[in-house]
């Protein structure tokens, strides 16, 4: 990384003094040796025609035989000679560093999200969002203090003092904003999106473990037009169930530890601890292993497949006799939703296609699903491979 001084005079105009004001100075670039000699060494030519090209500009401005002496040291400080003089010195040192493009892992979000509901539509797309941007915002907060915040606005760099960084929403943004945590190797690229919304996006080698602690104890819950991303909660504990439930707990969650995706239905009437169950598991087994929770209506579902830079997922599905419905009745056949859980539980609806940044390469995927009873599920759903763990609740709990 080039050195560079933070310090110099205060531009005068009118646009930077906002930036100025809010506690932002100019970059001033001084050389560096090492950059230098590789310019002499590797483009002589190149070095040897500009040098010559801004020592003439130079001789010109003081050489003009049509004006005084003093009126020619006057044009010196001129703004095409200014012009000059920064186009000479900005090729001979090295800009100021910004975001290594070629880093493999990449996490954007649009913030603040906002909400769009509408009778025809169901929120989705937000709470995922809003996922996403919450995300992103725990991991700079578990970044903390950044070892270096500039700003390239018109054509010029600035720098805020790191001693005067409070938080994100307080650094004014009028151009495009670029903060480097050493330790970590991440960049973080602040840009305007419209008026009232920014761009953040993440740039690394390696950003999986730093979601991970981001996401930690998450859940987002999506029923009918309102969603919540909060933590997870569980009103009964595991072990306040009843001996054989608490033996197929045990057994799940041994298979959660083996497996790489693993589908879990449970079924019984009403009042026998099915949600509470699917609940406890997600608090007491899943969210310590690093599990983001979704508890997801039928309509969610049917639009839903997992965020890939969410390394480990657990679905959760209320009621799903009335989802995956079999599909030789005529209520199943007035939509797909039977399709869409059956490739989920087979992987094939988001891994047939690995993404280009490979994060998704080691995600784990757990669906708990409770239902009344399975005579109205689709044959296809019980079927070998897709169901791995199945018990029947008869105690009535609640």
């Amino acid at each position: 990384m080039s050195s560079n001084s933070f310090g110099g005079s205060e531009p005068v105009n009118l646009p930077n003094r906002g930036l100025l004001g809010s506690g932002w100075r100019p970059l001033n670039r001084e050389i560096d040796w090492g950059y230098l000699s590789h310019l002499v060494f590797n483009d002589t030519w190149e070095i040897t025609q500009k040098s010559f090209a801004f020592l003439s500009n130079l001789a010109d401005a003081v050489g003009r035989h049509q004006y005084a002496w003093w009126a020619n040291v006057f044009h010196l400080f001129s703004d095409d000679t200014r012009y000059n003089v920064d186009t000479f010195w900005n090729y001979i040192t090295p800009e100021p560093p910004t975001p290594d493009y070629r880093y493999p892992e990449v996490l954007s979000t649009q913030t603040p999200i906002v909400q769009n509901v509408s009778r025809d539509s169901i929120p989705i797309d937000y709470v995922l969002n809003k996922l996403q941007e919450t995300t992103v915002k725990n991991v700079l907060a578990i970044l903390g203090k950044p070892d270096l915040i500039i700003q390239y606005y018109w054509e010029r760099y600035f720098y805020l003092p790191i001693e005067k960084f409070s938080s994100w929403e307080r650094v004014e943004t009028l151009g495009t904003v670029y903060a480097y945590w050493s330790k970590a190797d991440i960049w973080l690229t602040i840009e305007i999106f419209d008026r009232n919304q920014k761009q953040y996006t993440l740039t690394a080698k390696e950003l999986t473990p730093l979601i991970n602690k981001a996401t930690y104890n998450l859940a987002v819950i999506l029923s009918g037009y309102k969603s919540r991303v909060g933590q997870v909660q569980s009103q009964f504990s595991l072990r306040a169930f009843p001996s054989n439930i608490q033996s197929f707990s045990d057994l799940v969650q041994q298979s959660i530890l083996d497996e790489n995706q693993l589908a879990v239905l449970v079924h019984g009437e009403p009042g026998t601890g099915k949600t509470a169950w699917t609940q406890a598991v997600a608090k007491e087994i899943l969210m310590p292993l690093g599990y983001v929770i979704f508890i997801l209506d039928h309509d969610a579902v049917e639009n839903f497949v997992p965020p890939a830079y969410i390394e480990r997922i657990c679905i959760i599905i209320n009621e799903a006799d009335n989802l995956a419905q079999d599909r030789a009745s005529l209520a199943a056949q007035s939509n797909n939703k039977t399709e869409h859980i059956l490739s989920l539980l087979d992987g094939t609806l988001y891994q047939s296609v690995i993404d280009e940044s490979d994060l998704q390469k080691q995600q784990k995927l757990v669906v708990l699903m409770t239902c009344n009873t399975t005579e109205r599920l689709d044959p296809a759903l019980l079927r070998k491979g897709r169901i791995d763990l199945i018990s029947e609740f008869t105690h009535k709990f609640v």
